[in-house]
């Protein structure tokens, strides 16, 4: 690979008349990555998939490396392959579509299994109000839902019969995602005993609604998970997007695919999988099903 990335850095100074500190730069991160990919017995660059590099990236990571220098080194791997492929010495630039480092965002502290269990058992499920706030965590951690997708969660939405739900996500993009039995439960039980006492006069399709029948905003959620989270006991910081995490978390621990937990999201990639793939809800339910510790 370093006669390649020597004709690159070639290229760059002859055709593209880039300065000697670009070129070191470029020098620097390539053979970095040279280095790496030899270590792990990689010898052709027609071998690589995005799985590769990430672990590259990831690598670099753990050396120290902040989401900066990480962009940096993946801004010139995914130049240095846009010229091989230009130059037909590659066969497909598996980087075209992954984002940079930078973009990665930290996800926050997901909670053990048992965690979970003590947060969704503490709602007092003998009051009303504790049928709905119980209702509302399984849902948050059997699905992997934004809050925002939460807050605006539709009577409509909900296919109980097929075993999953629809929302619509980041974009206006639609997503299919599997329902475990337990969330199923305590939805249908809030459905049918609370809902209608809490909405009164009122005609919202939302699920959720608070104690004045109105639906929940993001920060009402918010505020109802901490007041969860403190009421259990837990000394992490509980937010609804720690159950969405603790979702993804457990579903990985048990060995369900990246991909399919992509898919279950709605993320371009998870955990930085960057895997672009589709799968059918059936897959997902059964996937779901199976890997889900509620489910």
């Amino acid at each position: 690979m370093l006669s390649l990335v020597n004709q690159f850095l070639d290229y760059l100074t002859l055709e593209r008349g880039l300065s000697k500190n670009t070129r070191q730069a470029y020098a620097f991160d390539l053979k970095q990555f040279a280095a790496f990919l030899d270590k792990q017995g990689i010898k052709s660059l027609n071998e690589l998939t995005r799985k590769d590099i990430l672990a590259f990236l990831m690598a670099e990571k753990k050396r120290g490396l902040t989401g900066t220098s990480m962009a940096r080194e993946l801004v010139a791997i995914k130049v240095f392959f846009r010229y091989l492929l230009q130059e037909n010495m590659l066969n497909v630039d598996v980087t075209e579509t992954m984002e940079s480092p930078k973009l990665w965002k930290s996800l926050p502290t997901s909670l053990t299994m048992k965690e979970a269990e003590r947060l969704l058992e503490t709602p007092d499920t003998s009051k009303p109000l504790g049928i709905r706030d119980r209702a509302l965590l399984e849902t948050l951690y059997g699905t992997g839902l934004r809050v925002s997708e939460l807050a605006e969660l539709m009577l409509d939405d909900l296919h109980f019969d097929s075993g999953y739900i629809r929302c619509m996500g980041k974009g206006r993009k639609e997503r299919v995602i599997p329902i475990g039995k337990t969330a199923q439960r305590a939805l249908t039980e809030y459905l049918e005993r609370i809902r209608p006492i809490l909405l009164k006069e009122g005609t919202s399709r939302q699920i959720f609604l608070t104690r004045s029948g109105k639906p929940f905003s993001r920060n009402g959620l918010l505020k109802l998970v901490k007041t969860y989270s403190h009421k259990a006991g837990l000394t992490k910081n509980v937010h609804p997007h720690t159950l969405r995490h603790s979702f993804a978390t457990h579903l990985l621990a048990n060995e369900a695919p990246l991909r399919v937990i992509q898919e279950m999201l709605g993320h371009a990639d998870i955990g930085t999988t960057q895997i672009y793939t589709h799968v059918d809800s059936t897959r997902l339910k059964n996937i779901d099903h199976k890997f889900h510790p509620r489910s």
